[in-house]
């Protein structure tokens, strides 16, 4: 039991704050905070342990956002399956583009990414029009059904939806990184020879993280669809990008909670920045080359030591407090 509390307290804790910063936050600012986070984690993953940096996320999350939509719009009203929809829809893209884009490394892998969003984009804008409904996208707010227990068409109960659905892939990762597979992941990164020498498939480990990340993607893009009732191709715009790499150096690397942190900030930043001054971008990026400067952590790499320091001086010394009674 105590076991199972410290593998899931970081969790829990983290998401208990966020459930809670409800009180005094607006629901709409919080619910665009925890799909960012959740859009976030597959590239945080990616970057930080296979070592991809991808551009091309706004392809999957499109992917998820669509399938969703066009199962509203067009087929049915249950907003569960429509995010069921939306994930496999993109899980099966990844499964497709994964087995070729793989096998590059570097700017390579990180380019045809970028084409892949462009693609999608154009595809969604221009070619298939008559379907998506171009610029004008697809609306199916009020198509949405409601739902027994946790009803998502409404916007309370869609962020308790989401509360859940981040600690579910929050410990998925989680376990993700205590595993051995997670070991294989940073040793593709860092040491190719290594792994294959232990009989490991670098090329294995490298599409199987492919798939996961970018499932995970489609899962936030099949979220927002739901929650905004409204999807167009400016989801997958070419100007943006940049967008999840960003939140990934801002919250950290790589970290299990850099993606909540980043997009916390980013989303944050964004909303109070915007209303000084026209071009809040600028500001983002001043921070970033500052954290890049500072010794690419991002916000929660440099807090984190901090606080398991502050932790673990107030274990010990509670700890030697106990002692010290027991030897009265």
């Amino acid at each position: 039991m105590v076991k199972a509390l410290r593998w899931w307290w970081g969790i829990l804790l983290a998401f208990s704050l966020t459930g809670a910063s409800a009180l005094f936050l607006p629901l709409p600012f919080l619910n665009e905070v925890v799909i960012f986070s959740i859009y976030t984690i597959g590239c945080s993953f990616l970057l930080g342990r296979v070592g991809f940096i991808s551009f091309g996320q706004p392809a999957y999350l499109a992917a998820g956002a669509y399938g969703t939509a066009f199962y509203l719009f067009y087929f049915g009203a249950n907003p569960y399956a429509g995010i069921l929809v939306g994930v496999l829809a993109g899980l099966g893209l990844s499964v497709i583009v994964g087995p070729l884009f793989v096998r590059l490394r570097s700017d390579y892998f990180a380019l045809v990414n970028l084409a892949l969003a462009v693609i999608v984009y154009y595809l969604m804008q221009k070619v298939l029009a008559d379907i998506t409904k171009g610029d004008n996208g697809l609306w199916f707010l009020t198509n949405i059904a409601s739902t027994p227990v946790l009803d998502i068409s409404r916007p309370n109960q869609f962020f308790i939806f989401a509360l859940l659905a981040a600690v579910a892939v929050w410990a998925f990762y989680k376990y993700l990184d205590d595993s051995i597979y997670g070991a294989c992941c940073l040793a593709t990164k860092t040491n190719e020879d290594k792994l294959k020498f232990l009989g490991y498939s670098n090329y294995n480990v490298r599409l199987l993280a492919f798939i996961i990340a970018n499932t995970t993607t489609a899962l936030a893009g099949a979220m927002y669809a739901v929650y905004l009732g409204f999807v167009s191709p400016e989801i997958t715009s070419p100007a943006r990008v940049a967008d999840p790499v960003v939140v990934t150096v801002l919250g950290g690397t790589g970290t299990l909670y850099g993606p909540l942190i980043g997009a916390l900030a980013y989303t944050g930043m964004k909303d109070v920045i915007s209303k000084l001054i026209g071009n809040w971008e600028l500001f983002i990026g001043f921070l970033l080359v500052f954290i890049m400067l500072a010794g690419e952590r991002g916000i929660w790499g440099t807090l984190q030591p901090r606080l398991e320091k502050l932790l673990f001086r107030n274990h010990a010394m509670t700890a030697a407090d106990e002692r010290g009674e027991a030897r009265r």
